[in-house]
């Protein structure tokens, strides 16, 4: 490689002047007439001439370093990443081969300096000289000649398991010459194939899904309606690793800090925000994305972290989801195991009480402004793999962290890392945010009927849901392109003796204030208007054997008729009067009431072991216009609220489901061959009722094309729409295309496909 060799240090007079070589040459002749005169001739005598006449030939320069990208990156796991420069992991061996103006000798002094930052020092850790000929055991790294034979020197560089992640800058020195190659800057990453480092992951298949496998999936939807969402991580595409290194040097971590996956996941959840620190993604829930992207038109991550490090400044717009892709993307990218995780019906409880309250009104439908808690039909957050060196002994393994800005954590908005094992055992003492994520995957649903008695408002408790927060926690299983449920890495069995005595041991750390409602205006409501008589719900039902199911008779797509039912079931002897009230509503993931779309009251009366179905049907035109004017993806939201008269009865049930659409269809060969043109087509067919407007089909294939957008603008009834892109991939193994179409009825239709490119 090329470089330049610069002599820092030269033979000076007392002026700072070059010494002339006949001064010098006077000085030694009379040195010699003296040794002369003592009887002491032999070598010296023409030794230091000599040395004068030849010093340019005999001093020891680097003429050029090879960094063997080829070999190091394959030993460490990194040859997927697009950049020129040498990338590998520490704790690990790499070899670098340098050539000499002339053969090493054992009597000349060479040195690599790795510096570490704008103001590099040995006292701090960021500027180490590694001499191959002097053990080095203050930085734990360490350096050793392989072979040295004529003026090329094989040389093996190992840095400490410890070692301070980021981008090293390597100069050569010999003597008092300084080789600075170009290209010079040696990105150093996490290594969790190496023992000592505190990421290490012992499962090869493990690795290779959580730090290596730039695609995936991240789950959406509803807790009993779930879907994927295919996603590009892109870790390894051009710029990515850049913007990494841009957002440590942006997270003013301490150096020492950069050496530990606690402080940097950390950091970076802070940063793949915006909100504090001008960080990478602005987050949005208005519905409104006019002035920049819709969350539900990303891909995936690497368009995002692209245009984030080209222009320095937040980009607009990210949901839970999307940050969580960016934070996967950044984790894996630096070496840190990652993985997206979804919970559904995630609570967010603003004070940590372990409840939130849901209000209703008489007809079942949900008063969203009346509380500062919510119930997400899901939410995404990561999970990051390290050892926990600064807590007790058993908390190693999988750590929650979660970028999307929903609460401050000591005056920023991050979260995280937090112990899964804490998470499940009650340990919510514990950094960072155990109280926060223990709450979303364990409140209890407090559920409040709000009636007019008077002209004044009465609040009634209607039951307590304590079994359905953080249900069907989901990731991407590993080496297999399907869900994972890990609900039993985060909480124990929903009412076994381990959940009540975790339970038992969070509530002693977090001080529930009770049980009345919390709300904005809590604070001057009569206490006279709350009933919060305590009832048991398991005792209740078991009086009647009440139950409530909801159910859709048809198909849920979008332009038809919504055929929804719900049964109310008894199964104990008598007679029973049911007074059911049932309501339908549009939502978005958050549980942000977007239209209140029907309801139906109706008093039933059930024999001993019985049931009847009420049916609850909505007609498109109810729902439709809600549908083209929020940007966001909507979900059907119902709840029943059932009372048994002449008891104390209460039951309440709420489903949400998501609307089913026609699929995109993929058309490419099975495999193709590097740097070979083949064709991929998409096509959709507009099965509904009602026209798409403003289509838009934006597709992505990682190693093969970027994301690319076709606008193919009102799509009625029974059309069909087909769009290729030729491609020709850069990288071998298996590749995989996303498609997503959006429109303004319409806002997420995935599908990816899988090739596979050999060379």
């Amino acid at each position: 490689m090329a470089g330049r060799a610069d002599t820092s240090e030269r033979d000076t007079d007392k002026k700072g002047s070059p010494a002339s070589f006949a001064t010098l040459r006077s000085k030694w002749q009379a040195l010699l007439r003296s040794l002369e005169a003592a009887g002491n001739t032999g070598t010296l005598v023409e030794t230091p001439t000599r040395t004068m006449c030849n010093n340019a030939e005999t001093d020891l320069k680097v003429t050029g370093i090879d960094f063997l990208k080829s070999q190091n990156s394959l030993l460490h796991h990194t040859d997927l990443y697009n950049i020129e420069n040498l990338v590998v992991r520490r704790g690990q061996a790499f070899q670098l081969q340098l050539s000499f103006s002339r053969e090493l000798k054992a009597t000349d002094k060479l040195t690599l300096h790795f510096s570490f930052g704008e103001k590099p020092m040995k006292i701090r850790g960021t500027l180490l000289s590694l001499n191959p000929r002097r053990e080095n055991n203050i930085t734990e790294w360490q350096i050793s000649i392989v072979k040295n034979s004529g003026k090329e020197c094989l040389l093996s560089v190992t840095s400490s398991p410890w070692a301070p992640v980021g981008k090293y800058t390597l100069n050569v020195k010999t003597g008092t010459n300084i080789y600075k190659p170009e290209n010079n800057a040696v990105y150093l990453l996490f290594n969790a194939w190496c023992e000592a480092d505190v990421v290490f992951l012992a499962d090869e298949a493990q690795r290779n899904e959580y730090i290596l496998n730039d695609t995936g999936y991240i789950y959406v939807g509803s807790a009993y309606s779930i879907y994927n969402r295919p996603w590009n991580f892109g870790q390894f595409e051009e710029f990515i690793l850049d913007a990494c290194m841009y957002l440590l040097d942006k997270s003013n971590l301490k150096m020492s800090n950069r050496r530990h996956p606690v402080f940097v996941s950390r950091a970076m959840s802070a940063l793949v925000n915006a909100n504090d620190d001008n960080g990478v993604l602005l987050g949005n829930w208005s519905g409104n994305y006019s002035n920049g992207t819709s969350p539900m038109e990303w891909l995936g991550s690497a368009s995002i972290l692209q245009k984030y490090y080209e222009t320095k400044k937040p980009v607009a717009y990210g949901q839970c989801w999307v940050f969580s892709g960016v934070l996967t993307t950044v984790m894996r990218c630096l070496g840190i195991p990652a993985r997206c995780v979804s919970n559904f019906n995630s609570a967010h409880d603003t004070d940590e009480n372990l409840t939130v309250d849901v209000y209703l009104n008489e007809y079942g439908e949900k008063l969203n402004w009346k509380s500062l808690d919510s119930v997400w039909n899901f939410h995404v957050w990561n999970d990051v793999w390290m050892k926990r060196t600064d807590l007790p002994s058993g908390f190693d393994g999988w750590q929650a962290i979660d970028s999307t800005p929903q609460e401050q954590s000591q005056g920023i908005f991050r979260c995280g890392p937090c112990p899964l094992k804490a998470i499940r055992e009650g340990d919510v003492y514990l950094p960072f945010d155990s109280k926060f994520v223990y709450a979303e995957v364990n409140a209890d649903e407090v559920y409040w009927v709000v009636k007019k008695v008077n002209g004044r408002e009465k609040y009634t408790r209607v039951s307590t849901e304590s079994q359905g927060i953080g249900v069907n926690i989901s990731t991407k299983a590993v080496g297999q392109d399907k869900r994972e449920d890990i609900t039993a890495q985060y909480k124990f069995p929903e009412g076994s003796k381990e959940e009540r005595e975790a339970m038992q041991k969070a509530l002693s750390f977090i001080h529930p204030s009770g049980m009345t409602p919390r709300a904005r205006f809590a604070s001057v409501m009569p206490r006279s208007d709350v009933d919060s008589r305590p009832r048991v719900l398991c005792d209740a039902v078991a009086k009647t054997g009440l139950q409530l199911e909801i159910t859709h008779k048809e198909a849920l797509y979008p332009g038809n008729p919504l055929e929804l039912a719900i049964t109310v079931k008894t199964s104990t002897p008598g007679s029973w009067t049911i007074n059911l009230a049932s309501s339908c509503q549009l939502q978005s993931y958050t549980g942000k009431v977007e239209a209140s779309l029907g309801n139906v009251k109706e008093t039933i009366k059930l024999e001993g072991k019985s049931e009847m179905q009420v049916p609850l049907k909505i007609a498109p035109d109810a729902y439709m216009k809600t549908l083209a004017s929020v940007e966001d993806e909507v979900l059907i939201h119902v709840t029943a609220i059932a009372e048994v008269q002449g008891t104390d009865e209460k039951l309440t049930k709420e489903v949400t489901m998501s609307f089913e659409y026609p699929p995109i269809t993929v058309q490419m060969p099975e495999t193709a061959k590097l740097n070979k043109e083949f064709t991929c087509a998409f096509t959709f067919q507009n099965k509904l009722n009602v026209p798409l407007e403003n289509c838009k089909l934006l597709v992505e294939g990682l190693g093969i094309f970027k994301m690319t957008a076709f606008d193919e603008g009102d799509v009625k009834p029974g059309r069909v729409i087909k769009s290729e892109i030729i491609c020709t991939p850069t990288r071998v193994g298996e590749k995989k295309m996303i498609a997503k179409l959006t429109s303004t009825q319409v806002k997420g239709i995935s599908v990816e496909k899988a090739i596979t490119i050999t060379k």
